[in-house]
């Protein structure tokens, strides 16, 4: 290799960098709910039942008590905790 390859350039390109991407709010989410507080106490069907009626698309994950789960945040999943009854125990929304 030459010299004149191995060195840094004096100047950076002043070339414009692209735009920065928008923030999103899902303060006020495209197409609907983002959670389902009166499903909460219900059974874990019928909370499926009713979050598929209104919004097909989703993925339901029914999650046992005292189990672990990923921090990710996916906006086609709701998981639904569910109590030892079988009973939605926390809003379900999505994430």
């Amino acid at each position: 290799m030459s010299e004149d390859s191995k060195k840094l350039p004096d100047e950076l390109p002043t070339e414009s960098s692209p735009a920065p991407l928008p923030i999103l709010d899902w303060s006020s989410p495209p197409g609907g709910n983002m959670s389902w507080p009166e499903l909460r106490g219900v059974t874990a069907e019928e909370a499926e039942r009713r979050i598929k009626e209104e919004k097909p698309e989703l993925k339901i994950h029914i999650i046992p008590p005292n189990s672990m789960v990923t921090m990710d945040y996916r906006l086609d999943r709701v998981r639904l905790f569910v109590d030892e009854s079988g009973k939605v125990a926390q809003v379900p929304r999505l994430g």
